[in-house]
């Protein structure tokens, strides 16, 4: 038979047990995660300081250094000008030493050069690591300051950027004078500067990557009651607990205490649901009782249609009284049943009440736990139980089992028996309430009635199937507990 003909569907705002192909759920969580989203924003927010931090010192370095460089190139114009001479003819002399044996080294981009300025000066004195000329821009377009000095860019013997400082200097009392420039490797400077930005670089990442490691170790840590919360709940909801336990930080422990009363408040809902069904069912089978007993004394047609009628009253109100007790703690995070003991247990007894059936057992090796009350798995499995018993020609066969890789939380009981079964378009009236497919077969016809409710009220599947043993087929899919 179809599934079609399943008796129990799910409640309209239940999940649907059908599985669906998603991503896994830690993935699908992340970005809603308090701590993804504190950790990524401090590792953005450490990222852009860093970022800053390493323009903010580059910059700084870059202008101290160039600073640094001018004033050496400034110092060195000064001394190669102190140095300098002329004779009565007007040749330039001096053999300046500025202290820097770069100027020694053959086209090392460090060099100084003396030429006349005026009339009446000759002679070209130059470093002897000068070892052509180096031409110069026009005054006009690069002119001298108030102090007859001037600083421009130029190419190198090598091809190296040079950073110039020129000054036309008097020598004389015959205002002779003569044009005096020194002139730095600028490239070198260049070089220096980059080789500290990857030094930097190399240090604050290795600073930043540190940084965010102790930020999220410290964020992880400080979250770490959040998930001791959510872990005790995990425990309520699976029954191992009645209660948050433990010490929680001043931040949290509010909400544990309001979470601890809500789990008390539905506790007395319950308890208070189950003593109202108490009292009504013991209310109404004294009653219910002596109109039973006042139709059969009474006898006949009416007293007959008395009995059945009270007879069929008592049958309604245990069936709504059921169903009632179920809805009453369907929503509780409290109740846990082990399947394979409850299963075995059943097994037994209905084999010693049935000997000449064979009845056969099929357990997973792996736990699994109702998630629900014992009491309800109990009826429900004692009902299909003793429906295949008593349609079973002789054997009967009961098999429980995970759904694995469709859904990890539901598990899946199966009762088959060698029976006459039910045809597919009877299957529909078998789970209705009251209604018996053979008179010839002792009962009332609400067994199957009251599996489909209690299945129903569980956001379960109820279904009946052809069995490969040619009987019926029952299967129950309900959830389970990890």
């Amino acid at each position: 038979m179809a599934w079609a003909t399943a008796c129990a569907s799910r409640r309209r705002n239940s999940e649907p047990l059908k599985p669906t192909a998603r991503a896994p759920l830690s993935l699908r969580l992340w970005p809603r995660s308090l701590t993804f989203r504190v950790i990524a924003f401090s590792t953005v927010w450490a990222i852009l300081t860093l970022v800053v931090i390493f323009t903010l010192i580059t910059t700084l370095y870059r202008q101290a250094s160039e600073r640094g460089f001018d004033s050496l190139l400034s110092a060195h114009l000064f001394n190669l000008i102190g140095s300098i001479g002329i004779s009565d003819t007007g040749a330039l002399t001096g053999a300046p030493d500025l202290g820097d044996l770069r100027f020694s080294e053959p086209n090392s981009g460090w060099y100084w050069s003396v030429e006349p300025a005026s009339e009446g000066v000759h002679g070209d004195l130059h470093s002897s690591s000068m070892t052509s000329k180096i031409p110069s821009p026009s005054v006009a377009e690069v002119p001298f300051n108030a102090s007859f000095q001037r600083s421009y860019s130029a190419e190198g013997i090598d091809g190296e950027q040079l950073e110039v400082f020129e000054s036309e200097f008097v020598l004389d009392a015959k205002n002779r004078a003569a044009r005096f420039r020194v002139m730095g490797n600028q490239s070198e400077l260049e070089q220096e500067i980059a080789t500290f930005q990857r030094r930097l670089l190399t240090y604050l990442s290795l600073f930043g990557v540190g940084m965010i490691a102790i930020n999220a170790i410290a964020i992880l840590l400080g979250l770490q009651p959040l998930r001791r919360v959510r872990n005790a709940l995990a425990m309520v909801r699976e029954g191992t607990a009645q209660r948050l336990d433990g010490r929680f930080p001043a931040e949290i422990e509010p909400l544990a205490n309001e979470t601890n009363a809500l789990i008390e408040n539905n506790k007395r809902i319950v308890e208070r649901s189950r003593t109202q069904v108490g009292n009504l069912a013991h209310s109404l089978k004294t009653p219910l009782a002596v109109l039973l007993n006042e139709g059969r004394a009474l006898g006949g047609a009416k007293g007959q249609l008395i009995a059945e009628q009270a007879a069929s009253m008592q049958k309604q109100v245990d069936h709504y009284l059921q169903r009632a007790r179920v809805a009453a703690q369907r929503d509780s995070v409290v109740y846990r049943t082990p399947v394979a003991p409850l299963v075995q247990r059943m097994v037994r007894v209905l084999q010693k009440l049935n000997p000449q059936t064979s009845l056969s057992l099929s357990l997973p090796a792996t736990e699994i736990v109702f998630a629900g009350e014992r009491e309800d798995l109990e009826e429900l499995l004692g009902n299909l139980l003793e429906n295949a018993m008593k349609w079973a020609k002789s054997a009967v066969s009961v098999t429980v089992a995970p759904l694995a890789g469709k859904d990890d939380n539901l598990f899946e009981i199966s009762i088959d028996d060698d029976g006459p079964g039910i045809p597919e378009d009877k299957a529909r009236d078998a789970l209705k309430r009251g209604r018996r497919l053979d008179e010839t077969k002792p009962g009332t016809g609400l067994g199957l009635a009251i599996v489909a409710d209690l299945v129903n009220e569980y956001g379960g599947v109820l279904a009946l199937e052809r069995s490969d043993l040619g009987g019926l087929k029952a299967v129950v899919r309900l959830r389970t507990l990890h």
